[in-house]
């Protein structure tokens, strides 16, 4: 079983960055693949971006590619979602979320959800 708590969250102008954080519980956090999901209001929750337990491999959705960075310290059973020139359209909760597949963008994947924390972008 993981427990995940994001942290981070905040308000940000447009151009800003802000850097996500996942804490994990565990002993076993290096199994899992993780991933970073996001919803809007009155939107589905839409995948962001994924890190494989291999070699530190990732992968995310275009709208963030580029801009976006995930990474994981094993050791310190974290993941972090670093954001960079933050748009309006970035605003949503953010969730970070556990697969103990490969990572994929479906979000039935995963097993395991934060409670999510609020990114706004401001104009």
């Amino acid at each position: 079983q993981v427990q995940l708590v994001e942290s981070g969250g905040g308000l940000v102008q447009a151009g800003g960055s802000l850097r996500l954080s996942c804490a994990a519980s565990g002993r076993t956090f290096s199994d899992y693949a993780m991933g970073w999901f996001r919803q809007a209001p009155g939107k589905e929750r839409e995948f962001v971006a994924a890190i494989r337990w291999t070699e530190g491999i990732t992968y995310y959705a275009k709208s963030v590619k580029g801009r976006f960075t995930c990474s994981r310290n094993n050791a310190k059973n974290t993941v972090d979602l670093q954001m960079n020139s933050l748009k309006p359209e970035d605003t949503a909760v953010y969730y970070c979320a556990a697969s103990q597949y490969y990572g994929s963008s479906a979000e039935n994947e995963y097993d395991y959800w934060g409670q999510g924390t609020q990114v706004t972008v401001s104009s």
